[in-house]
């Protein structure tokens, strides 16, 4: 049943302008360049550099009308404003179905598998041959592993490309394009891919020891059990050590190594800068990509003098273009407040941010950092937690210390012993030099790491020992032993 009522609701929406603002907020400066380029090319009424000075309009001004041609006297508007031609009549498509589209093509550089397939075609093989050790680099991953089985690829070739063949022949054609380079390419698994690399260097005693280890002790190496290698192979730990150099040089993953080389390199653009000033206090400056000259055209300015001053005398045609005209004029003052109100929020929240860590940007020490959340900054400035968040987004500052992830300064708090209340980072820190300072034959374990920590006055379990340990990219103590 079909029913009308009135109701009123209470809703909170964000306007243009400030939907706009919260979208700047978030973008770093090496992306607001772009942005800021992309207005201007959708927004005439938008211009980049200083005002100009009047007696350069004036001078603009004598130069565009001091003389005027004869084909300019006979110009006339009206010819343009002829509503009654219709639109189809204005159109024109002079290119045919059959044309071509010409476009730049991008320089980029071979990938891993046209480079395998460039090598293939230096070999004398039949067509059936060529077809399957294509196939075969077809199935290579990224890292250059062939990860099918040769069963389920005989399989492959015979539904797909109507070839008959056995699994002998897969593996002469796969021994074939381990050949290639980069060494080690074709391999089924890692033992197999370290071994082939070591096949291409020069057999010494160090390479000779080497591959019997990954070949007869792999599963002890993995678990770096160098005492059972030791007795099994029956070689001293200088032997040994030299071996482990020798594989410590290869590539695990050598179908990598091209996608690193083409791989753009990309730069650090900090957001913010933090200094020492004359009196030892610290200075928060903005990078200058963050504060460009935007300013309204003054042509578009005037068109709408002019039409305020025909007092609304206008054609159709000519209101159609004055509400153009005003649309953009609005859209370039939103986005030139919007720039503005961004340099400011910036400003304010990395200003908080600083005096909240004081401690840290005046020394460098990474234990004088204090816990703060998005709240406790928010609540300085006055924000809300959402701005802050945008704020600390994607943005870099660069300090006497180096150039960090501004992210980076916001940590959980942790109680010690004595109720104080210390920053996660500063426990990450005492938990990073614990370990660069143990003895590699016999590195710290979890529990012993916490029990360090809780002689120093941190009083936290084993779990959290190992979950900070994991964020900081430290394997478990079985993988840190060294020799």
């Amino acid at each position: 049943m079909l029913k009308q009522s009135l109701q009123q609701k209470l809703l909170q929406k964000l306007s243009p302008q400030q939907i706009q603002l919260m979208k700047l907020l978030q973008v770093p400066t090496v992306a607001l360049e772009a942005r800021i380029k992309e207005e201007l090319e959708s927004n005439p009424a938008l211009e980049e550099g200083k005002e100009a000075a009047e007696d350069d309009y004036l001078n603009d001004d004598y130069d565009d009308y001091g003389e005027v041609s004869e084909a300019e006297k006979e110009f006339d508007f009206s010819d343009y404003l002829d509503d009654d031609t219709p639109s189809y009549k204005l159109y024109a498509n002079n290119k045919g179905a059959d044309d071509e589209d010409k476009q730049n093509p991008l320089s980029v550089g071979n990938t891993f598998h046209e480079m395998l397939k460039a090598q293939l075609g230096l070999r004398v093989l039949t067509p059936q041959e060529e077809t399957i050790a294509l196939h075969l680099i077809g199935n290579l991953d990224e890292s250059g592993y062939l990860r099918r089985e040769l069963s389920a690829i005989v399989d492959d070739l015979a539904f797909t490309q109507n070839v008959s063949t056995e699994e002998e022949e897969l593996v002469r054609l796969l021994t074939l394009i381990q050949e290639f380079d980069p060494p080690g390419v074709g391999a089924r698994d890692l033992q197999e891919c370290l071994l082939l690399q070591l096949l291409r260097k020069d057999h010494d005693v160090s390479v000779y020891t080497a591959m019997a280890i990954l070949r007869d002790c792999f599963d002890e190496f993995t678990k770096k059990h160098y005492d059972k290698i030791q007795r099994k192979l029956e070689i001293g730990e200088e032997d040994l050590k030299d071996a482990i150099m020798e594989i410590l040089k290869l590539n695990p993953k050598p179908g990598n190594s091209l996608n690193e080389t083409n791989r753009p390199v990309e730069h650090i653009v900090p957001d913010f800068q933090v200094v020492t000033n004359n009196n030892n206090d610290l200075e928060v400056l903005l990078n200058g990509r963050n504060a460009p000259d935007l300013r309204i055209s003054r042509k578009y300015s005037e068109m709408m003098e002019a039409y305020a001053a025909t007092k609304g005398k206008a054609n159709k045609a000519q209101k159609d273009a004055i509400l153009f005209v005003k649309q953009k004029l609005d859209s370039a003052k939103w986005f030139i407040d919007a720039i503005r109100q961004r340099q400011q929020t910036l400003l304010l929240t990395m200003e908080a941010i600083v005096e909240h860590q004081e401690g840290y940007f005046l020394e460098g020490d990474e234990t004088k950092l204090k816990p703060m959340i998005l709240k406790d900054i928010a609540e300085k400035v006055g924000l809300d937690i959402s701005t802050i968040s945008r704020v600390a987004n994607s943005k870099y500052v660069q300090t006497s210390y180096g150039t960090f992830l501004l992210k980076s300064f916001f940590s959980e708090s942790l109680s010690t012993d004595s109720g104080e209340e210390v920053s996660t980072r500063e426990v990450k820190k005492i938990l990073q030099d614990l370990i660069d300072g143990e003895t590699k034959r016999k590195p710290l374990t979890d529990d012993r790491l916490a029990a360090l920590l809780k002689e120093k006055g941190y009083n936290i379990a084993r779990r959290t020992v190992a979950k900070y340990r994991e964020q900081l990219n430290i394997p478990v103590a079985r993988l840190r032993k060294e020799l």
